[in-house]
């Protein structure tokens, strides 16, 4: 298996997991596929990349120029985009089922989803902005 293969059916899987979010929201089996199921499934894949191709890749974390180098590798590229699909999608989940709890209407919530799925950490920043305002009383830890 190349590299191409396994990040077109990774993206793939994560892809039905936000269709699951947004399409379905609120449907128990929806979130679990989300917010588990493929993320777990993501997380097995990343897992066998990085055990079979980390060693012996030049660069590391310590500098930019040192990640640069790291994730010049097409397998170790492909493991920090498998890492942000699984993570984004982890925090999709937890977006919709935090929605859901504090009251978000849903369609408020879809522009947030769409924003993780594409820039996570911007989506994430404008649901805590719509929750704090939708439902200020609710405002905890992630």
């Amino acid at each position: 298996m190349n590299p191409e293969t396994v990040f077109s059916a990774s993206s793939a899987a994560a892809t039905v997991g936000w269709i699951a979010l947004v399409v379905v929201p609120g449907r128990h089996w929806a979130n679990l596929l989300a917010g588990l199921v493929i993320p777990m499934m993501i997380a097995c894949v990343y897992t066998v990349v990085v055990v079979l191709n980390w060693k012996g890749s030049p660069g590391g974390f310590g500098s930019l120029h040192d990640v640069s180098l790291l994730f010049s590798q097409p397998w170790v590229l492909l493991a920090g985009w498998i890492h942000y699909l699984a993570f984004d999608l982890v925090v999709g989940g937890w977006e919709a089922r935090d929605a859901r709890a504090s009251g978000v209407p849903h369609l408020l919530l879809v522009p947030c989803l769409l924003l993780t799925f594409m820039f996570g950490p911007a989506g994430l920043l404008l649901y805590v902005v719509v929750r704090a305002v939708k439902s200020p009383a609710r405002i905890t830890a992630l």
